[in-house]
């Protein structure tokens, strides 16, 4: 039978839209849940602020009126007018093994895309930089990660057949913790932190986080800018995150570095790892399972690399080092065999040499995909 594309324009379909991964990857072990509700607001204007200057489409496929597959399409007008581009992003591209699924969806997201002016497609990628990037093209044997899309081998082959080529990969590394602290190292830090300016600062409470994690978000804005695409963040969204963060940070897992008046120069922020709690309540939080995330979440042994940055302008004068010091340090404290890197450009030669130093090795890459439309 034909397949037949459908344009989500209803909550209702919006839903069918979201529940689709967990459907399709429903027997796959790998696979972790995103929060169900999160995916929802990720396709309301009144939650996404992305959406204030993107445009994005939902592709539903169905064959004898059965979901088969979905795609999600967006055009960030911010993106491409500041790297003068006219690029479709697509993203959510999850299907059953048939080619002809992938290639009815890619056609009506291409004419979409073409409407809007665009002439090349590329992804999975998503609206900004914090969202989940990447099609999983090596690391199939080990489980995803909450921060991460999954996906079965055979998406990338169908990307193949459709003429997509490599734009970019993302490689991401499994760290190992230390049974000890390494007295030399800790030495070095400290020496490193006299001779400067700096030190790493205390934050013993909620309350006192907060303001520093608005510094976070500036250092990430410059930080991250010149990486492949990255958006600056305006203003709604660092206050929508910093809501987002504020409740489920683990102090023991963050540390900043701050010069004599209090500014952030860098950070390292950590959390433990949500698999086993997110694949024990299929993503949903409610009713219940919020209590099941909290308390999974003080029983954890692995911890999930969210951001590291430093300030542009103090790369080069050691804070890597002092920053990783200290986290290391409070892993061990806290008992952590091992971290995952979220995914990190293959070519980020700062970052990924850095892993050299430590017991870590490459798990995992992702590629984001382009095709000329």
């Amino acid at each position: 039978m034909a397949v037949e594309i459908k344009v989500v324009t209803t909550k209702k379909d919006v839903k069918k839209f979201m529940e689709f991964a967990d459907i399709l990857y429903r027997d796959e072990p790998k696979y972790i849940p995103p929060i169900f509700s999160d995916e929802m607001k990720s396709a309301d204007p009144k939650y996404n602020l992305n959406l204030e200057y993107c445009d994005s489409i939902l592709l539903l496929a169905y064959r004898d009126g059965k979901i088969v597959g979905r795609l999600r399409g967006v055009v960030n007008r911010k993106y491409n007018d500041k790297n003068g581009l006219k690029h479709l992003r697509f993203n959510h591209f999850d299907v059953i093994d048939d080619i002809e699924v992938s290639k009815a969806l890619f056609t009506r997201l291409i004419e979409w895309g073409k409407e809007h002016g665009m002439t090349e497609i590329n992804g999975p990628i998503g609206f900004n930089d914090l969202d989940k990037q990447g099609l999983l093209i090596e690391g199939f044997d080990l489980e995803g990660m909450f921060i991460t899309y999954y996906n079965f081998p055979y998406h990338m082959e169908h990307l193949k057949q459709m003429g997509f080529e490599k734009d970019v990969d993302w490689v991401e590394y499994r760290v190992h913790v230390p049974t000890e602290i390494n007295p030399r190292i800790t030495k070095i830090s400290d020496r490193l932190l006299e001779r400067s300016n700096f030190s790493i600062k205390k934050i013993t409470n909620k309350r006192e986080l907060k303001p520093y994690l608005y510094k976070i978000f500036d250092i990430y804005n410059e930080a991250f800018a010149p990486l492949h695409g990255v958006v600056e963040l305006t203003k709604g969204q660092i206050d929508q995150y910093v809501n987002q963060y504020l409740p489920i940070i683990n102090l023991d897992f963050l540390s900043v570095i701050v010069d004599k008046s209090d500014n952030v120069v860098a950070f390292g922020l950590l959390g433990p790892s949500l698999n086993e709690p997110m694949r024990k309540i299929r993503g949903k939080l409610f009713p219940f399972g919020f209590i099941t995330l909290l308390r999974s979440l003080k029983r954890t042994k692995v911890l999930d690399m969210y951001l590291v940055a430093v300030k542009p302008d103090m790369q080069g004068l050691g804070l890597n080092s002092i920053l990783m010091n200290d986290i290391t340090n409070n892993a061990i404290r806290n008992k952590i065999l091992y971290a995952e890197t979220g995914p990190e450009l293959e070519d980020n030669d700062k970052i990924t040499s850095f892993w050299k130093n430590y017991d870590a090795e490459q798990v995992r890459r992702r590629r984001c995909y382009i095709k000329k439309i």
